[in-house]
């Protein structure tokens, strides 16, 4: 039961246009891939940074969202519970994984993100 990285993280946009522009032409961020209007993601160094939709992003979610990418989030979720923190469900998304949305006992909002197997 580890975080194996920081995998991901994002802010919540309400113009995906004009945001991908921002990040990619004045940040010169590298564009990894869009999924339309819902997810972007790009490379920031050696760390994944992505912009998300109010429809793709887990409710309540404001400012940034870190993600951190684990091996077993059905033994995470126990830990996170234990140590006061607020499940609020997982996300089946297939062939990408799975997620747990949370919030630490200081109310951020934080994801966990499990690789398919």
């Amino acid at each position: 039961m580890t975080v194996e990285k920081l995998q991901n993280a994002y802010y919540v946009t309400s113009d995906m246009e004009r945001a991908v522009g921002f990040y990619r032409d004045a940040l010169g961020l590298d564009l990894m891939f869009q999924d339309g209007e819902k997810w972007t993601q790009f490379k920031a160094g050696g760390v994944n940074f992505a912009m998300a939709s109010d429809d793709e992003a887990p409710d309540g979610a404001v400012g940034a969202t870190v993600v951190f990418e684990v091996d077993d989030i059905a033994t995470m979720s126990a830990a996170i519970e234990a140590a006061g923190g607020e499940i609020f469900g997982t996300r089946d998304m297939g062939d990408h994984g799975k997620t747990l949305t949370f919030r630490d006992p200081d109310g951020n909002l934080v994801q966990l993100y499990q690789r398919a197997s």
